[in-house]
């Protein structure tokens, strides 16, 4: 009995290690046994079938983790820019999402008609690239009379977004945004906060707070630690089918 006992223990505890080794070189392993095939089978080989799924299962979830995604940048053409304004997010990260933040509440559909051409004021035009290829245009036009317009083409550059074209209001934040980030504009100092779509200060608050950036780094962390309590559960249950089985074949 007492070298029964003994056996199993020897028996566990290898088969605790093999699971360890295995769950660390999951990746060379599945390699080789891609290109030479299995060579053995018994507590080992399901101690490294066991790795590969919880590996797996690491995989899914952690594709389930959202991340934060910016466009990589605009350009701005308008009136009092003798060229045009580009803004790439890697090194105006703010300024990009302070100014794709006007745009990007818009609903599917807009007004049919905007004001009369002679209470729009200075139009910018700003267009948001993916990489360094165009998708989105946007007519802006901060100054209008009876607040910031933004008309939407029918027409965008990416062939395969079918908008609808339309007249929206702004945010009354639009001016002041433009100016912040370089657009010849003169300071707005009453209409920093507001607007139809839900407005905001002039740059996100997001943004300026770094309590934003903590809170979405714990939540990665909370996701990460359940993520390896799962992996563990996963192992744990595999050993325990390992010593059953090593058990029953030891009577």
């Amino acid at each position: 009995m007492v070298r029964q006992v003994r056996r199993l223990s020897r028996a566990a505890a290898g088969a605790l290690l093999a699971t360890a080794l295995a769950t660390a070189v999951a990746g060379p392993a599945r390699a080789a046994g891609t290109a030479t095939g299995p060579a053995t089978t018994g507590p080992a080989t399901t101690g490294a079938a066991l790795a590969d799924a919880a590996a797996a299962a690491s995989a899914a979830l952690a594709r389930k983790v959202p991340k934060r995604t910016l466009p990589a940048g605009v350009d701005i053409t308008g009136e009092g820019l003798a060229e045009p304004l580009r803004l790439r997010a890697t090194a105006h990260p703010v300024e990009v999402v302070a100014v794709v933040d006007q745009v990007s509440w818009l609903g599917p559909t807009g007004a049919a008609s905007g004001p009369k051409p002679a209470d729009l004021g200075p139009k910018y035009t700003v267009v948001v690239l993916v990489g360094e290829i165009a998708t989105q245009t946007y007519d802006l036009y901060p100054l209008a009379k009876g607040g910031p317009r933004v008309y939407r083409p029918a027409k965008q550059p990416d062939p395969a977004r079918k908008e609808k074209a339309g007249w929206f209001l702004g945010r009354l934040s639009m001016s002041e945004t433009l100016r912040t980030v370089g657009v010849p504009l003169e300071r707005q100092v009453d209409t920093v906060s507001g607007g139809v779509g839900g407005g905001e200060r002039v740059l996100p608050d997001d943004t300026l707070n770094p309590a934003g950036d903590i809170d979405e780094a714990l939540d990665e962390l909370q996701r990460l630690l359940l993520l390896n309590v799962g992996v563990m559960l996963v192992i744990t249950l595999g050993l325990a089918g390992i010593a059953l089985l090593i058990r029953r074949r030891t009577r």
